[in-house]
């Protein structure tokens, strides 16, 4: 006599949340895919018929626990690397520099194995950084890549084109945050060779290993329009004005 053996629950991710987010958000029509009999299963999800006799789907109270839960995950995650790319923003200021954060800006990415043609992309650093300075040439082009969950930094270096496109703008380093015990999130060692490293150690940031240097110093004319369009963050003469100003009387 054969025994029925209880089946394991789904492992639940990013995905099932972000499709319990999605049957919030809408009417609830059922897509009948591998994610949903998941949701169901777990009592994450209910299936409603109405009188038309067409069935939806709706978000259990158990569900909502789910999505409440991953908003403060992720508040916190997001939290966290903001926090940090603030604090590099302002670190570079101390340096010196003129820092962005958010900023858009147009890169050239080589081919592969030089088999295919360069192409150009839209990159998006945490911050981008140059000297302050009246010669171009010697602006220095810097990019800070902000990581505080080894999940995020381990996509984030399978992803080629992206580092290539940092390089063509300048130097690229990655900071490494810290895990919930404190541990540093990588070793420089996992970075490639042709990117530095800064880790957080005791709330400051620490060279781990030097960046090589960049093979561009003056930045191409659509870099220095983004630039203009955008705000610096305030750096370390931001008052200066007004001191000048408090003593012209």
């Amino acid at each position: 006599m054969s025994t029925l053996q209880a089946t394991p629950a789904p492992v639940l991710g990013r995905a099932h949340a972000r499709r319990l987010r999605e049957v919030y958000r809408s009417a609830g029509w059922p897509c009948q895919d591998v994610l949903e009999i998941e949701l169901l299963a777990a009592g994450l999800l209910d299936r409603v018929l109405s009188p038309s006799g067409h069935e939806t789907l709706r978000v259990t109270g158990a569900g909502l626990h789910l999505l409440a839960q991953t908003l403060a995950g992720n508040r916190a995650r997001l939290s966290a690397h903001e926090g940090l790319v603030e604090h590099v923003a302002r670190e570079m200021g101390r340096a010196g520099r003129i820092a962005w954060r958010g900023l858009t800006l147009r890169a050239l990415v080589p081919g592969v194995d030089g088999s295919l043609p360069a192409q150009w992309c839209m990159a998006r650093p945490d911050v981008f950084s140059i000297r302050n300075t009246s010669v171009a040439e010697y602006v220095e082009p810097v990019v800070h890549e902000v990581k505080v969950r080894r999940s995020d930094l381990l996509a984030d270096l399978r992803q080629e084109a992206k580092r290539a496109a940092y390089l063509d703008l300048g130097e690229c380093w990655y900071v490494l945050g810290c895990d919930a015990r404190g541990r540093c999130i990588g070793s420089p060692d996992e970075i490639p060779a042709t990117c530095g490293v800064m880790v957080v150690e005791q709330g400051r940031l620490v060279v781990a290993r030097a960046a090589p240097r960049a093979r561009r110093s003056a930045l191409p004319f659509g870099v220095w329009m983004a630039l203009a369009k955008a705000t610096p963050v305030a750096g370390l003469d931001e008052d200066c004005q007004g001191l000048l100003a408090a003593n012209d009387g």
